[in-house]
């Protein structure tokens, strides 16, 4: 069977991921957010710092303004948003500063814009004509931000990965919760003996898993009472037709003790014959409502030792095969096991070998191979089975067309061999062959 992967832990799997992507997204936006604001107020700052310049020339004069732009160049900012500065005549050559090119901003009209002050550095600058024959030019780094934003950073990716793990431990812890509650349900169903379906049942229906355990408890307990019903039913059926029968038979080998005419021995002869095939007609049907009953149940299997059950069944055979002129060989491959019940599994490596030799005329070859899997092969040198009957001859009392009259039985083995196989979740198919039969049984679908 293929591992199985526990929904749960997709679940779980899904919440961290998700908080993931919220995050960055979270992040994303706050990184953006700071980034704008950054941007704004260093657009402010340009324009304030501008209008003081602007002033200090209007009042003070030409000399006073470039003392100031020296002095303002001279102090680093502790938000790492330096301020740039170019004092230009009408022409824009450079008076004081550390902008020595004038950029593509017309001064007079204060146009702004971003402007590259060097490799991988761009800033905001305005620019604006202070007289006739002076023009200014303000900027300001952009990037200021930069330090912030790594420290948002980091908290986000340490607060994120506690949340991350926060958010798995109360996954794993909830998912643990249900997978413990749904398994409950799960053991029921594979195994429903009576202190499951009490355990099921006393819960108080809080939520819609206890109500399913509730539901579920319920239907099991209605199929058990159903199944023991029926199991009750049938035997006390077949006893009832199988003890009249046999008490029949019994009279009849008496009446034969008596030493009757030849006539008369030789029907009640024929009477027992009939009385015995009616018997095992009836057992066999039961069989097969029983494996049906019980398809896909799971309670009473154990292991089973194929290898070492097929090895002493094909012994037994050998016996018979000899005296009837078969020529019947057989491979197992050691260690082959599975679960089931080996007084079933027997039936059908029986009902497929009785089968075989049944239709098989003397001279010919039966041949047996079980594999791991565990795959069985049963096939034989005999008259096959046509491709439209392939499917026909596990169906009850099914008989191919054209078979001898001579030849025993009542189409019930192949049924049961069937009904047996998928008791076990195996599947019994006739293979195409190139002379005679060939059937595999196996696990999975067919």
């Amino acid at each position: 069977m293929a591992a199985r992967r526990s929904i749960f832990s997709r679940i779980v799997l899904a919440a961290i991921l998700l908080s993931m992507v919220l995050l960055a997204a979270l992040w994303a936006l706050t990184d953006q957010t700071i980034r704008a604001t950054v941007a704004e107020s260093a657009h402010k700052a340009v324009d304030v710092d501008l209008a003081g310049l602007a002033d200090i020339h209007a009042t003070s004069g030409r000399a006073e303004l470039e003392r100031r732009i020296r002095d303002r160049l001279a102090i680093t900012p502790s938000d790492g948003g330096a301020p740039h500065y170019m004092l230009a005549d009408a022409r824009g050559r450079w008076i004081a500063g550390d902008i020595r090119t004038w950029p593509r901003l017309d001064p007079a009209i204060s146009e702004s814009g971003s402007i590259r002050l060097g490799e991988g550095t761009r800033a905001h600058a305005r620019a604006t004509r202070l007289g006739p024959d002076l023009q200014l030019i303000v900027a300001r780094e952009t990037r200021g931000g930069a330090p912030l934003r790594w420290r948002v950073a980091l908290v986000f990716l340490a607060g994120g990965a506690l949340f991350v793990l926060l958010v798995g431990t109360l996954g794993k812890i909830a998912a643990g919760r249900l997978h413990w509650r749904i398994e409950r349900i799960n053991d029921a169903f594979r195994d429903p003996d009576e202190e499951r379906l009490i355990a099921m049942t006393a819960d108080a229906e809080s939520d819609e898993i206890d109500e399913l355990a509730g539901h579920s408890a319920a239907a099991l307990a209605r199929q058990k009472r159903l199944i023991e019903a029926y199991r009750e039913t049938t035997d006390q059926i077949a006893h009832e037709i199988r003890t009249p029968l046999m008490h029949l038979d019994g009279r009849l080998t008496k009446a034969l003790a008596a030493g009757p005419g030849e006539t008369v021995a030789a029907r009640l002869i024929e009477a027992r014959v009939d009385i015995k095939r009616l018997v095992a007609m009836l057992e066999s049907l039961l069989d097969i409502a029983a494996s049906k009953a019980r398809q896909g149940d799971r309670h009473g299997l154990k292991p089973v030792d194929l290898s070492e059950m097929v090895t002493r069944i094909c012994e037994l055979y050998a016996d018979s095969a000899e005296e009837s002129g078969h020529d019947f060989t057989w491979v197992v491959e050691p260690g082959v096991t599975m679960d089931g019940e080996e007084t079933q599994l027997g039936q059908l490596v029986t009902n497929l070998l009785d089968n075989a030799f049944k239709y098989v005329p003397a001279g010919g070859s039966v041949r047996l191979g079980l594999a791991p899997g565990p795959v069985l092969t049963v096939e034989d040198d005999g008259p096959g089975v046509p491709e439209a009957e392939r499917e026909k001859i596990f169906r009850r009392f099914h008989r191919v067309a054209g078979t001898r009259h001579d030849i025993p039985g009542s189409g019930l083995g192949l049924a049961l061999a069937r009904a047996i196989a998928e008791r076990h979740d195996l599947t019994i198919r006739l293979m195409p062959s190139d002379r005679g039969a060939r059937f595999v049984v196996k696990e999975g679908a067919a």
